[in-house]
């Protein structure tokens, strides 16, 4: 197998670590969602951030005593932030609004309480509690105060009277219209759900997902379908879907794990068939998604006109697709088809496209676009994002030693939920 070797991969982790080193708030753990001067903090990122610590420590990036003291900031800052319908609150019914200032650390960009974005915090917190079991006080508090965010959740609020969970609230208008239906990244969201020893879903809200999906065959790869590679990413972040399968995958005859083998060789086979024409795709130049992009605004582009986006879901092989790429979504996939993400690294690696930033690859990129310098890679996103440098150094060390999947099982919320989702057969 070609593609770099272990001190290159390391390099990876250690470019996209020192963003949470850098773009964190230490006195409350906020994370900052981009690198865009004055941006908000993202609770995502901060989740992937307390789930990324661990990280630094069995890596060397970061000492113990520092990750603990980060992660501490962290957990004391959303236990004691008040919660409650008003404006000025940072949270409601245990969850937490998608955005927040990274100083007061109140709503921010009148934005929702987000469900998903809340579980993907949540799980950081519990990696965190599942890593740090030292028997001394600090270790103990980490473990205190995961706990108890995670269990003051209303799940049941969540559903919003409906069978599936709600994308969120807000305070203007209440319970948002979107539900978390069809195959997304929110296989998290339900398992965390499903595992509240407090307000849990009803067992039934996850059979109402289920029946929500799309089984289709891309590209002659039978599959259940979703556009964007992060939805074959976010969840596997934490859980192990190797070898255990709920009511639907029996059924398949695969899990979630091979689920997303495909979705990445779908990635690869869009990008060599290249239906729309743009420029760079190709097996070692592949990886669409969710993030930045260069519109939006329509170009003429070789005597085509083409219409570019900004920050959009991208996806295969039904788009949006404007010829904006994400190398960080394909270190994403390492852990599922190192084979054909580890040559196309090496491939980025020779555009230059980590040169001179601090946090390695840039979020996108796009050779199609007009871009005035004229380099043979196009125009590259100005900015870095805490959600897409959490999963680069995350889902790397899942690849090089399966860290974070071993310490989550043995959560015994991740357990109970996965269970309760039909799950069985593997380590469960």
């Amino acid at each position: 197998m070609s593609g770099p070797r272990p001190a290159t991969l390391q390099m990876l982790q250690q470019e996209s670590f020192s963003y949470f080193l850098h773009e964190t708030n230490p006195r409350n753990g906020l994370v900052r969602d981009k690198t865009r001067r004055g941006w908000p903090a993202s609770i995502a990122a901060v989740g992937m951030a307390l789930t990324a610590y661990p990280v630094g420590v069995e890596r060397g990036l970061i000492r113990r005593e520092d990750a603990v003291r980060r992660v501490l900031a962290a957990l004391r800052f959303f236990w004691k932030a008040p919660q409650g319908r008003g404006t000025a609150a940072s949270g409601y019914k245990g969850f937490f609004y998608h955005f927040l200032d990274m100083r007061t650390g109140r709503r921010a960009h009148r934005s929702e309480i987000s469900t998903v974005d809340s579980a993907l915090l949540f799980a950081g917190a519990l990696a965190a509690a599942a890593y740090f079991q030292r028997d001394d006080a600090r270790e103990q508090e980490i473990r205190s105060l995961a706990d108890a965010i995670y269990r003051r959740a209303d799940w049941r609020w969540a559903q919003g009277r409906g069978a599936t969970v709600s994308h969120g609230w807000r305070p203007e208008r209440g319970m948002m219209r979107y539900r978390w239906e069809g195959y997304d990244e929110a296989l998290i969201l339900y398992v965390l759900g499903l595992g509240s020893p407090t307000h849990p879903l009803p067992e039934e809200s996850y059979a109402a997902w289920l029946s929500t999906y799309e089984w289709r065959e891309i590209f002659g790869i039978p599959q259940v379908a979703a556009g964007p590679l992060f939805v074959h990413q976010l969840s596997h972040l934490w859980i192990d879907f190797r070898g255990i399968r709920d009511a639907y995958m029996r059924d398949k005859g695969i899990d979630y794990f091979e689920n997303s083998r495909r979705a990445t060789l779908t990635q690869q086979q869009y990008a060599i068939r290249n239906p729309l024409g743009f420029r760079g795709y190709s097996a070692r130049c592949w990886g669409l998604t969710a993030t930045d992009g260069p519109g939006p605004g329509t170009r003429t582009v070789d005597g085509v006109r083409r219409r570019f986006y900004d920050y959009i879901a991208r996806g295969v092989p039904d788009g949006p697709d404007d010829g904006t790429l994400a190398p960080w979504a394909v270190v994403a996939s390492l852990p599922f088809a190192p084979e054909i993400v580890l040559p196309t690294l090496e491939a980025y690696r020779d555009l230059h496209l980590h040169s001179a930033h601090p946090y390695g690859f840039k979020a996108t990129f796009n050779p199609t676009y007009p871009e005035r310098s004229h380099s043979h890679y196009g125009w590259v996103s100005p900015y870095h994002y805490g959600i897409n440098q959490g999963p680069i150094a995350i889902m790397t060390e899942n690849h090089r030693s399966g860290l974070v999947w071993n310490v989550m099982r043995t959560c015994p919320y991740i357990v109970a939920g996965l269970r309760r989702a039909g799950f069985k057969g593997g380590w469960l």
